[in-house]
């Protein structure tokens, strides 16, 4: 008698923190809820936004490679020379002196075909004395543009064009890198969504337990005070209701810990979700699901990002390939030069000389052409062979990874099949077990059965019923997983996300 006493205090407590529980406060929350907070408030998920704005702040740094560039500068010199005798004129020479102003300015930069330019202009003033009675004061200046084109190396593909295509293509690896992050992040969700469904219904499970067992215990007392029961069977059913107290207790401790991490990966403030008690919206279920393999691997083939980002790094390592290529040649630049000057003497010289430029009356112009060959060029073909090994090798890698992805569908697929025969076997199990049981305690009650018979029958029950609700479980994250390995999580839930 003092065990079952021990065991109606014990199952008090167990009943009792329950009840505590439910004073927390409550948020019911469905699978779309918990997605949306996710997306929101999840920090991996925050962190992972940054990747693309900072490959695109990359991009825009290469298209700076065609921002031109603007000089100016002036400068002020003297310089004076000492007097002497002409040895061979016989007469003596004089001293000089000069002032140089001069100032000068140039923009200059690169087209995107290749093509350097630079616009060039100039104007200076030099003055001062060759002698007594010998000033001078003169002004000159000149406008011009110089341009070379390269017409073997850096023809096709130069460094500034280089950096910007593998930018372009680093923003789309980045924004598909983030896709993947957010089909992760939702899978992550909805699959512990169903395991919180399925702890919280395992306690139920063994809250029903705990009363079968703790009912056969009263009921069991009463027939041994009768005297139509042995008191060893008393203490069978006793030990049962102690059993399925542990298994409760046990639930309820997982329970607690899948609330917390369903938590964690909804909110980026813990602290402030931690009292609060989530409960699920809706209860497991088994939706009906077509399966055709063909289908599932051509879109694992098509939509997920991590096999598209395998692309594209063969995408980028073509256009490395591509620059290393044109780096074998050797250079061959036409140059070309066309411009005007002007000079002019007195206190009108500056004006003089920006007439005639403007006037077109002193024209320059040049043209030609420079090859320069590096001898060997060995770095530059090492470079070109190491990065055709390296294509070979992504090549390998993609077709690597289309296999496991194949693979891994058809696993997912056999484990839905499976899980879904089993949803069907369990709930089955469950009915026979419940209508043994009912029978079984029949027998009991007219003395045609025993007590071990009764409680193996309560332990089938709970077994079952803990099979049935994993089984759900089972086959709803399998469809999650299943979605996820072919790239449609998001079609299948209807999200629609922007990833830049």
């Amino acid at each position: 008698m003092r065990v079952l006493g021990i065991l109606l205090i014990v199952a008090g407590t167990c009943v009792a923190a329950p009840a505590q529980t439910n004073t927390a406060p409550v948020q019911k929350l469905s699978l779309d809820d918990c997605i949306q907070r996710a997306l929101e408030k999840n920090l991996d998920m925050r962190i992972a936004r940054y990747d693309p704005p900072e490959k695109l702040a990359d991009l825009q740094a290469a298209y700076a490679g065609y921002n031109p560039s603007f000089t100016f500068g002036g400068q002020h010199g003297f310089s004076e020379s000492g007097g002497g005798f002409n040895s061979s004129l016989g007469i003596p020479t004089f001293g000089t002196t000069g002032d140089l102003n001069s100032f000068n300015s140039s923009l200059g930069g690169s087209a995107p075909w290749g093509l350097n330019y630079t616009l060039q202009g100039k104007l200076a003033e030099s003055f001062g004395s060759a002698g007594p009675g010998a000033p001078f004061d003169n002004a000159s200046g000149s406008a011009g543009i110089t341009l070379s084109q390269p017409l073997l190396k850096n023809f096709w593909i130069d460094k500034n064009r280089f950096s910007i295509k593998v930018a372009k293509n680093r923003v789309r690896y980045s924004e598909l890198g983030l896709k993947q992050k957010i089909m992760n992040t939702v899978t992550t969700v909805e699959q512990a969504y169903y395991d919180l469904i399925y702890d919280r219904e395992n306690v139920t499970v063994q809250e029903k337990a705990v009363e079968l067992a703790m009912q056969l215990v009263v009921e069991n007392k009463k027939r041994v005070e009768v005297g139509s029961l042995a008191p060893l069977d008393e203490m069978q059913a006793e030990s049962q209701a102690a059993s399925s107290q542990f298994a409760l207790i046990a639930a309820q401790a997982t329970l607690v810990t899948q609330q917390n991490t369903v938590k964690q990966l909804i909110t980026d403030d813990y602290a402030a979700i931690e009292p609060i008690e989530l409960q699920p919206t809706a209860p497991l279920s088994a939706p009906i699901q077509v399966f055709d393999r063909q289908i599932s691997w051509s879109k694992g083939l098509t939509e997920r990002p991590d096999l598209l980002q395998a692309k594209l790094d063969i995408e980028q390592q073509g256009i490395t390939l591509k620059y290393d290529y044109n780096q074998l040649f050797p250079e061959l630049d036409i140059q070309g030069a066309y411009g005007y000057t002007g000079g002019g003497a007195g206190i009108s010289e500056y004006s003089q000389v920006l007439n005639q430029i403007a006037g077109q009356q002193q024209p320059n112009w040049s043209f030609g052409g420079q090859l320069t060959y590096p001898i060997g060029n060995t770095a530059a073909r090492a470079t070109y062979r190491k990065d055709k090994l390296a294509m070979e090798v992504l090549v390998l890698t993609l077709k690597k990874l289309e296999q496991t992805i194949i693979i891994t569908i058809d696993n997912d697929i056999v484990q839905a099949k499976s899980s879904y025969q089993q949803v069907a076997a369990t709930r089955a199990a469950r009915e026979y077990a419940a209508a043994a049981l009912d029978a079984e305690q029949k027998k009991l009650e007219n003395g045609k059965s025993t007590t071990y018979t009764v409680l193996q029958m309560q332990r089938d029950l709970t077994t079952a019923r803990g099979n049935e609700i994993q089984a759900l479980d089972n086959y709803n994250k399998a469809l999650s997983q299943l979605s996820a390995d072919e790239g449609t999580t998001l079609q299948r839930l209807g999200i629609n996300v922007e990833v830049r």
